[in-house]
């Protein structure tokens, strides 16, 4: 009896073990990375065509991607594919389409003859709505983006298809401690009703938050490792007693305080843009090829690892990485025109760890000095999940041992 006790019990626990490896080898993996999205801008003369992104982001097993328009080349071309898009309402089109009619007319047209076959997981009305030099759209959000939820009701979408606005951190008056974070006087009244939409359709509140522009304003008074994820000895909020060893997610902390003080604690935050110029202008300091790969990468890294902010630790945090390409038609610095992690020839502009699992064009001399500088995410991830599967070996023979201990404890 005892024999087939100890036989039994060593059966279970090998099952165990198999099925804890193969989790690891395919869920805990697939989980971490789905939080990862990438803005796919098409502000440029000489950018692939759409098949061939998403050839491109299939390669890199990204799955969510953000594009600034409802371009139907776009949409056509990401059918029947894995990879979710997030479209947006061009801001020019709010004041019309707060009128419902001129809102299930966009959805009839826009979005429902390409739904499902693309996956259309999200609605942009609008962005960066509130600037600091501009504030005269966004009078229209709420009620375009009511409009735009009922069109969606109406033909049967919004169970599928969330409703949103991604918002500049200029909506913020204070960000700094985290804990002080609250919204502008002046945009108050909108928020309160934008916050009180995304809560009933139970919507993201999504920012477009970038550390570069804090750090280009402030060189000497803002530690470079800070805003790039790299080891620091962080701040500490004085009220919250919270740590962050990166400026990121202090800003997403300060976002979550600026709505809970408005009454609202319950909506999910996330982040549409963030990234980091490889290339600015004399006065843009930080803007080099370094400082992008090294702030893209470490936030691949933490994505990998699924983490949360200081304030929800256990709430993994959805980033939107901004961005795909090199735009050379977007107006502004010339940081503007750098953003991207791939030049419009699908050369790598730096390397991230992003490994294409297709053979791929080969990079420039730029990306290939990179590519020796820097940790493939990859490696990273692939390092993770073998040292996830020797932690559950040790356990389970520690298991196994203890079984096999108690089997042959006399009695």
């Amino acid at each position: 009896m005892s024999k087939m006790f100890s036989q039994f019990a060593m059966s279970n626990s090998i099952v165990l073990l198999l099925f804890s490896l193969t989790f690891l080898e395919h869920g805990l993996f697939f989980q971490r990375v789905s939080s990862l999205g990438i803005n796919y801008g098409q502000v440029g003369d000489n950018l692939p065509p759409p098949n061939k992104v998403l050839q491109l982001l299939s390669s890199l097993n990204i799955n969510k991607t953000r594009i600034y328009d409802t371009n139907p080349q776009v949409l056509t071309s990401f059918a029947n594919s894995n990879i979710e898009l997030f479209v947006t309402v061009e801001n020019e089109m709010l004041s019309s389409l707060v009128d419902p009619q001129q809102a299930l007319q966009w959805v009839t047209s826009r979005i429902k003859p390409f739904f499902p076959a693309t996956k259309i997981g999200g609605i942009a009305v609008g962005n960066e709505l509130y600037t600091d030099d501009d504030s005269s759209l966004i009078g229209y959000l709420v009620p375009a983006m009511t409009s735009i939820h009922a069109a969606l009701v109406q033909t049967g979408l919004d169970k599928y298809i969330q409703v949103s606005t991604p918002n500049s951190l200029s909506v913020l008056q204070e960000s700094y401690p985290p804990s002080a974070g609250c919204f502008r006087p002046q945009v108050a009244g909108v928020m309160t009703q934008l916050l009180s939409f995304l809560r009933t359709t139970k919507s993201t509140f999504w920012i477009n938050a970038y550390p570069y522009f804090a750090y280009k304003d402030s060189p000497t008074k803002i530690p470079l490792d800070y805003v790039l994820f790299n080891p620091n000895p962080g701040m500490v909020d004085p009220y919250t007693k919270y740590h962050y060893d990166n400026m990121l997610y202090a800003q997403v902390d300060a976002v979550i305080f600026a709505m809970a003080r408005l009454g609202f604690k319950d909506i999910e935050v996330g982040v549409s843009e963030t990234g980091w110029p490889s290339k600015g202008d004399g006065d843009e300091i930080g803007a080099t090829v370094a400082n992008a790969a090294v702030y893209n990468k470490n936030l691949l890294k933490r994505q990998l690892h699924g983490e949360g902010t200081p304030l929800r630790p256990n709430m993994r945090l959805d980033v939107y990485l901004f961005a795909l390409f090199n735009e050379d038609l977007k107006p502004g610095p010339t940081s503007e025109r750098n953003y991207g992690l791939y030049q419009p020839d699908e050369t790598m502009a730096y390397n991230v760890g992003l490994l294409s699992s297709s053979s791929s064009p080969t990079t420039s001399s730029q990306s290939s000095t990179s590519t020796n500088s820097f940790m493939s995410i990859t490696s990273s991830a692939t390092t993770a999940i073998k040292e996830g599967k020797q932690r559950l070996i040790y356990l389970t023979c520690v298991h196994l041992l203890a079984i096999h201990m108690i089997i042959r404890r006399p009695y």
